[in-house]
């Protein structure tokens, strides 16, 4: 009898204290703390992309009806053949068309 009393103390104990764990309140953190970020973009002084160094985040933010799989491509192209030797070269790209080259060919730039 007293070891069943014993049990359902510490039972009861360890349940109190679980739950107190669980109801405890979450710290968030606080916003002024969190670290800031520069964004570097491979853009040049004249506004221009620089299509030798843009990496796939800026190809999709900057460029008009490049997705996600044309701006891999076109990263892809680049690590395979060398740096592009001028922008017309980006008609080499599968999935990249003179529609959409003349499209971008104002904010585009080989360095």
């Amino acid at each position: 009898m007293r070891t069943g009393f014993f049990y359902s103390l510490v039972f009861a104990f360890l349940t109190t204290v679980s739950m107190a764990a669980h109801a405890a309140p979450v710290v968030k953190p606080e916003a002024g703390n969190a670290p800031l970020m520069q964004e570097v973009s491979p853009k040049s002084q004249n506004g221009k992309i620089d299509l030798n160094v843009a990496d796939v985040p800026t190809l999709l933010r900057e460029l008009s009806g490049v997705g996600e799989a044309k701006a891999n491509a076109i990263v892809a192209y680049r690590d395979m053949n060398g740096p592009f030797a001028s922008v017309d070269e980006l008609l080499e790209v599968k999935g990249i068309g003179k529609a959409i080259l003349d499209r971008n060919r104002e904010k585009l730039e080989v360095n």
